[in-house]
């Protein structure tokens, strides 16, 4: 090297080192999701994680065996994936006759599904156990961020997820699994807006949409949640009072128009061409809403209403009422594991050890007087957790005395050895009964989670577990695929609380495993064993490769392959067939749609084949006097000649009037 450049090169001052980048110190995508935020514990992520996989593994474990679960939403969910205007209005078939008894958003989840992945129980229930994955992480995250402790959010998502009804409701197709994560949803945007003041509006701008799509969802329902996230905001903002009430009329205004531009357009649209709305007696979404779907839920008294019987402690047929209700025999199972500990600790007091031990003993308590009930299922597991519960308990109050004699490491764990225990304790009843839920089918229109307790009532009304399951391929859609065998159990109602003939119902506290109702032609709720049945009010009916055959026969001439009363006696043979099947009389044969002359008329036009006989509603339905439906049965039955495929009762339409 010449010298001058040595020179130059040792008079130059050293550069600096060079920092890293942010590209050098950011961890890498992987990394990041498993480490977590770096102020939780290195434990909390991978908790987290292995807290979302097994909630997957609880929610889809089995999911095909429920078959169509609810084939009311099932064959409104086949529509749609048919037809964009059944997609739209909630249709219950692609020929868009009549409407669900609901809002369609969670409809339009389902149709979407099988439209991409096709027809079957997979495509219309794993969406809802996403949701639930999705609704204890949101959960998580919220219960996480709101405490500062990660280890809170962890005990959040765990308990939603090991609770019976939430695990039976993300492994169901109701509308419940979407409103929920669409009220949790409003829930943690609400926590936001009081956490940043700055982005309030914002953040209550998304509350109110998601509780306007809740609406959307399953009606009004959604606004249960109102008076106390409203509540909340204007009594905990840090904002002025009168900035406080802009705010909600903001977040009230999103919410309306989230919620009410799908009604908008219903009710503007013209109604000749679209179908008519389920559950109304006037073609109207407002009724439906503030009607069937409102004070009918309450009263009962609306037309064609599934409401309870009044106020108080009293009951009607679709169960007792009251505050009281969440711990009976009916429901308490499902959702009153650890409602003592939450009304202990609304009392903030209560943070204590003695406090700790308070709450555990009464949920222990709550846990045994509801094991108790499910007579026969794991005998054992009650007094195991009353001993339990008992020795935690007197180790939580020995706590404080014993931790003074050890070291602090050993104190610490011993600490945490029993909260471990404790929450074990608190939750072995749920998990059980969760995992029950899980493995076992559920179908109808009102199904129940945990073992069968004895309760009769209304939580077994079409919401029971096929005997054996649904054997083999799709549910209800040809005989070698399998049908049902027999009514599920738990279905029948109580006594002197039936439905007129015709309806497929059981008498007394539920159907005998394998048994047929009492209805028309003998076929009961799901038909006899191996064969096609017409279904009733609350469970869809099945079909069989014979009665299929007839059903597709020159199906491209018509608009309805068939027709039946009711939507769930419908639905099995639209799922069947994937061909139009109109739903006389909607949910429960209620409804006057079509008229008498207006169904003369579609006959006389050649748009429907067959007629299906035996179908079943609820009160205003066939077998009450005066009822539209009835009057087409009746119509139809004096009229055309009757054939009987496979223990099915049908009519053949296509010769016209005889």
């Amino acid at each position: 090297m010449h010298p001058t450049t040595t020179l130059r090169a040792a008079s130059r001052p050293a550069e600096p080192p060079q920092a890293p980048t942010q590209r050098d110190t950011a961890p890498r995508p992987l990394a990041r999701l498993w480490r977590g935020r770096p102020e939780d514990h290195p434990a909390a992520r991978p908790a987290l994680l292995l807290l979302l996989a097994a909630t997957a593994a609880l929610y889809l474990w089995g999911l095909g065996a429920s078959g169509w679960a609810n084939s009311f939403y099932s064959a409104a969910a086949q529509a749609g994936s048919a037809s964009w205007k059944a997609m739209f209005f909630a249709s219950s078939d692609a020929a868009s006759s009549i409407t669900v008894d609901k809002t369609p958003m969670s409809l339009w989840v389902m149709a979407l599904s099988v439209r991409l992945f096709g027809l079957s129980s997979w495509s219309i229930l794993v969406p809802q156990a996403l949701m639930g994955v999705a609704t204890v992480w949101l959960l998580h995250g919220t219960v996480r961020r709101t405490t500062g402790n990660a280890w809170a959010g962890l005990a959040a998502g765990l308990v939603l997820a090991l609770t019976p009804v939430a695990t039976l409701m993300f492994r169901f197709n109701n509308p419940d699994a979407l409103l929920l994560l669409l009220l949790v949803g409003a829930t943690a945007a609400t926590l936001r807006a009081l956490e940043d003041p700055a982005r309030a509006v914002r953040w209550l701008v998304l509350a109110g949409a998601l509780v306007g799509f809740g609406f959307l969802t399953k009606m009004l329902q959604a606004f249960l949640v109102l008076p106390a996230l409203g509540g909340v905001y204007l009594l905990a903002a840090t904002v002025p009072f009168w900035r406080r009430v802009g705010h909600l009329l903001v977040a009230f205004a999103s919410m309306v128009v989230a919620g009410g531009w799908w009604v908008l357009a219903v009710e503007l649209w013209p109604a000749s061409s679209r179908p008519w709305i389920g559950g109304s007696q006037n073609n109207s979404i407002l009724e439906l809403t503030l009607g069937y779907n409102g004070l009918g839920r309450l009263n009962g008294n609306e037309v064609g209403s599934v409401g309870g019987g009044g106020g108080g402690a009293g009951g009607g047929m679709w169960g007792q009422t009251g505050l009281t209700r969440l711990f009976d025999a009916e429901i308490g199972g499902q959702i009153a594991w650890l409602l003592p500990a939450a009304l202990l600790l609304l009392r903030t007091e209560l943070v204590a050890v003695v406090g700790a031990a308070v709450v555990l003993l009464a949920t222990t308590a709550m846990a045994v007087v509801l094991l108790r009930r499910a007579d026969g299922f794991l005998p054992w597991l009650a007094p195991t957790v009353a001993v339990a519960g008992v020795l935690v308990t007197g180790a939580l109050l020995a706590l404080p005395v014993v931790r003074r004699r050890l070291p602090y490491r050993a104190a610490r764990r011993l600490g945490l050895g029993l909260a471990g225990a404790a929450v074990v304790t608190m939750l072995a009843g749920p998990a059980v009964y969760a995992v029950d839920t899980a493995a076992s089918p559920h179908t109808g229109s009102i199904p129940t989670a945990g073992p069968d307790t004895g309760r009769g009532g209304p939580g077994g009304f079409g919401g029971g577990r096929p005997p054996g399951g649904f054997p083999g391929g799709r549910p209800g859609a040809t005989g070698q695929q399998g049908a049902p065998q027999g009514a599920p159990q738990g279905q029948g109602f109580p006594q002197g609380q039936g439905f007129p003939q015709g309806q497929g119902t059981s008498q007394g506290q539920g159907s005998a495993q394998g048994q047929t109702g009492t209805g028309q032609n003998g076929t009961g709720q799901n038909g006899p064993t191996g064969g096609a049945g017409a279904g009733g009010l609350l469970e869809g009916s099945t079909s069989s490769a014979e009665v299929d055959a007839l059903l597709t026969q020159d199906a491209d001439s018509y608009t309805w392959v068939a027709a039946a009363v009711g939507s769930n006696s419908a639905a099995g043979f639209q799922l069947s067939t994937e061909e139009p099947v109109m739903a006389i009389g909607g949910f429960n044969g209620s409804d006057p749609s079509p008229t008498l002359s207006e169904f003369k008329q579609l006959v006389a036009d050649g748009e429907i084949h067959w007629f299906i006989a035996g179908g079943g509603g609820g009160r205003g339905g066939p077998g009450a006097s005066g009822s539209t439906s009835t009057e087409i049965q009746e119509w139809v039955e004096a009229t055309f000649t009757a054939q009987t495929v496979d223990n099915t009762t049908l009519y053949d339409l296509s010769g016209g009037v005889q």
